[in-house]
């Protein structure tokens, strides 16, 4: 449920730039235990087109933080989570999964920045950050150290067509290749880490910053990019953007009850490395095949998917269940995802239990929009 700035409880956790959104009249409300802005006075729809067409700021300090350090950490890592290390090289991040060592369930998705081989920050979602970093620490052997900052550092997100012209404007790095990352050195002496990362689809940079420069940086990212229409945008458009991407997010598409193989997240698994956490479960499974697989869902008329809808093949088969659903700004229609029986064509039409009315959905391949992420 929506808070307005003055009935946020005081039991939630606080972005360093709460304030901020106070100040800019944001509407709020809980994200892994924390208080973040769901959307300001612009609305969601026009935070959305601002990501698509020009560029947008979001505050995601709500993410997790973690470190990794000492001696052999990138090999501890990578003998737990589940993709490859070995794929890339100091500077560069990786989308991950911390997978359920018994079952292959997934305990998390993550994105893993590698410093070097003795340093490595995670930064998991922020319901899951303090298992992550349990599971992790529970086998770090001497001379590991996993360091929880969720409480201490601040993400920013910059994310449009317009994102380099504005990091450009700001003084900061921009230009580099997707998933690499740089640090730079703010105009106070900071430390920032850019990286050509989101959660949007569109071209875009995530900035990780102390929690003490986090205001300065914020507002001179919102001057820089005044001359390119940046806008404020909160989690409402995230996640219609995310949605339109295809792109899973933990607790409704993903969870325990979902391995990576039901979720098309293979890509995210090195299959050939010889151990990481709930290697034989999803192993096994892949060759057998999943019962299920996540899918993507198009309206055929005015309907649009919620979470735990019901999905049928014909009038009395249910083969789903609608796990995040939402109505597309760019495609003017109702789209979703949906974790569908396998013995479902791919290419046949479902229907869509909306309030006791049955609406017609064509099953798709994410994304539903083109996405810009790996432009040049």
């Amino acid at each position: 449920m929506s808070e307005h700035a003055g009935s946020v409880p005081s039991s939630m956790l606080r972005s360093p730039l709460h304030e901020r959104h106070v100040a800019l009249g944001a509407t709020f409300a809980e994200f892994g235990g924390w208080a973040m802005p769901v959307s300001y006075p612009t609305g969601v729809l026009k935070e959305h087109a601002a990501v698509r067409d020009a560029v947008g700021i979001f505050d995601v300090s709500h993410l997790g933080k973690a470190t990794v350090t000492g001696p052999g950490a990138r090999e501890f890592v990578d003998a737990r989570l589940s993709n490859d290390l070995g794929r890339i090289g100091a500077g560069q991040a990786q989308y991950t999964l911390c997978l359920d060592a018994a079952t292959g369930g997934i305990v998390d998705d993550l994105i893993v920045y590698l410093h070097d081989d003795e340093h490595l920050l995670l930064v998991p979602n922020a319901a899951n950050t303090a298992e992550v970093v349990a599971r992790l620490r529970a086998e770090a052997p001497a001379g590991i150290t996993l360091t929880d900052h969720h409480r201490d550092d601040a993400v920013i997100a910059v994310q449009g067509p317009k994102s380099d012209e504005t990091l450009a404007a700001a003084g900061l790095p921009s230009g580099h290749d997707y998933m690499h990352f740089v640090e730079a050195t703010l105009p106070d002496g900071a430390s920032v880490v850019v990286c050509r990362t989101g959660y949007t689809g569109e071209r875009g940079y995530e900035l990780i910053v102390r929690n003490e420069q986090a205001g300065a940086l914020w507002d001179h990212l919102l001057a820089a990019g005044a001359e390119f229409g940046i806008t404020p945008a909160g989690l409402g458009a995230r996640d219609t953007l995310r949605t339109e991407m295809g792109y899973p997010l933990h607790g409704q598409d993903i969870g325990l009850d979902t391995t990576p193989n039901e979720a098309g997240l293979g890509w995210a698994v090195g299959w050939k490395k010889d151990a990481f956490w709930g290697r034989d479960a999803v192993t096994a499974e892949k060759a057998a095949g999943p019962r299920r697989i996540l899918r993507g869902i198009v309206a055929d008329g005015r309907g649009i998917p919620r979470q735990h809808q019901q999905v049928f093949l014909s009038a009395h088969v249910p083969v789903g269940e609608v796990t995040s659903g939402t109505f597309s700004p760019t495609l003017k229609k109702g789209i979703g995802m949906a974790l569908i029986s396998t013995v479902v064509n791919p290419e046949a039409d479902v229907s869509v239990d909306i309030r006791g009315r049955r609406e017609v959905f064509h099953l798709a391949k994410p994304p539903f929009v083109p996405s810009s992420v790996r432009e040049a």
